[in-house]
């Protein structure tokens, strides 16, 4: 993959345009030959983005990891996520984009977006027969509505073909080894708002008291939450964001130490390189180095 300088390139849907639908669907083999090597350079979106590729063959990169693509693989990539395609242009599937505006408008969907969406160490996997077919129905159904997208209800037709297109793979999703987190109580879904509120805020925001007042909850209560439901501390959740990002801007881009500890909202670079250091087990410089050379 090719190093980015100063930033990691990030793409937008129809961001000059908020009046247009914030979703599209796109020929997999089409897109790939329009956006050229653009998609096989490091880079992230502001949008969701669902890759279905139909055929084997070929790696994905996702943030540090290369997946091998295999037949009727679903690949769900989060905004911000970085991630690159091979230099394959023949690649045949689908690709869906959306914005976040467009797709949250329920609990159900915050429960899609962060086990779908924001599964870092399973981003992806293979579908089955009969989910392909259903999933196929689904798209057909949305390309259809696309088609007259000006029409009176398109868009809400769209969000819930949708909406059933997801529910269709995280039924898929469950069936893997570990996949037990359901959206049965009110307490699971303060656990999803607090990653909510981290993703938003990690960047300027480091205190759990913090986020426990956000949510009207007690620092003690949001604990308990977060360690019920994903068997951590809400201080370690914090502490793997924001080492997320920094391995990112170390990884994928030329920026002086100092300036990504600015960015995570550190004031003390050496402070920044100390918290790396203990979370990580080595210094930013040294991360860096084993991971460019």
């Amino acid at each position: 993959m090719r190093l980015p300088k100063q930033k990691i390139e990030q793409y937008h849907l129809h961001k000059a345009h908020p009046e247009k639908l914030q979703f599209e669907v796109y020929d997999l083999k089409d897109y790939r030959k329009r956006s050229g090597s653009k998609a096989a350079a490091p880079h992230s979106h502001t949008f969701y983005q669902i890759i279905w590729f139909f055929e084997a063959g070929g790696t994905h990169i996702v943030d540090f990891k290369s997946f091998d693509i295999k037949e009727n693989m679903v690949l769900f990539i989060t905004k911000d996520q970085i991630h690159a395609f091979d230099d394959n242009l023949e690649t045949k599937g689908w690709l869906i984009h959306f914005n976040e505006s467009f797709f949250m408008h329920s609990d159900v969907d915050i429960f899609l977006k962060y086990n779908l969406f924001n599964s870092p160490q399973n981003p992806c996997y293979s579908i089955d027969k009969g989910t392909i077919k259903t999933s196929e129905h689904y798209i057909s159904l949305i390309k259809y509505e696309l088609s007259k997208r000006d029409s009176f209800g398109a868009e809400d037709v769209i969000r819930y073909l949708l909406k059933s297109f997801l529910i269709n793979m995280e039924r898929v999703h469950r069936k893997m080894p570990g996949k037990t987190i359901q959206l049965t109580n009110q307490y699971e879904l303060q656990c999803y708002k607090f990653k909510d509120l981290l993703e938003e805020n990690f960047t300027k925001n480091h205190s759990v008291q913090s986020y426990a007042e956000a949510l009207h909850i007690s620092s003690k209560t949001l604990a308990m939450i977060t360690k019920s439901h994903v068997g951590k501390l809400p201080s370690q959740l914090i502490a793997e964001r924001i080492v997320l990002e920094a391995k990112r801007m170390l990884r994928f881009t030329t920026l002086q130490i100092s300036e990504i500890a600015f960015r995570l909202g550190f004031d003390d670079a050496s402070y920044f390189v100390k918290y790396f250091k203990r979370q990580v087990g080595i210094s930013p410089g040294n991360y860096r180095a084993s991971t460019t050379a």
